[in-house]
């Protein structure tokens, strides 16, 4: 078993918060694995037709965390995989965050990071709210 941490690293305009969306939030994640006797990878293999070995990957639910204005322009964990013959390569973040505003509280669902940064506007406080310059790696934990 190997735990391989997804961690992440963003600048925050008025956001205190940015965090998954619920149990069921969807962690886009390339994997690849090695296959016993062959000399390439794959992406996700459930079961190698060599060996019959089962390869997993599994989200350790109490390891979901969010993304502070403290560690703003830091790398943080976001999650931690239990891994088992596959390995993450690439995270795409493309919807499903919680982002709260630093000045009124105001939480923006379905924060969006498909087109790059994302930008909206608080209107409870008229101050403009971003995310940018998301970035991600993966460590073993």
């Amino acid at each position: 078993m190997v735990k391989i941490a997804l961690q992440i690293k963003a600048v925050l305009e008025n956001i205190t918060k940015l965090q998954p969306d619920g149990d069921d939030f969807r962690w886009y994640v390339k994997e690849t694995t090695s296959m016993k006797g062959s000399r390439g990878s794959a992406n996700l293999v459930i079961k190698c037709q060599l060996c019959s070995r089962d390869n997993s990957m599994d989200i350790i639910r109490d390891s979901i965390g969010s993304y502070n204005i403290e560690n703003d322009n830091k790398f943080v964990t976001m999650v931690v995989f239990d891994c088992r013959g596959i390995e993450p390569v690439d995270f795409q973040p493309t919807v499903g965050f919680i982002a709260e505003s630093s000045e009124s509280g105001m939480k923006f669902k379905d924060v969006s990071f498909a087109e790059g940064d994302w930008t909206d506007y608080d209107e409870n406080a008229s101050v403009s709210v971003g995310v940018y310059e998301l970035e991600h790696k993966f460590i073993k934990a």
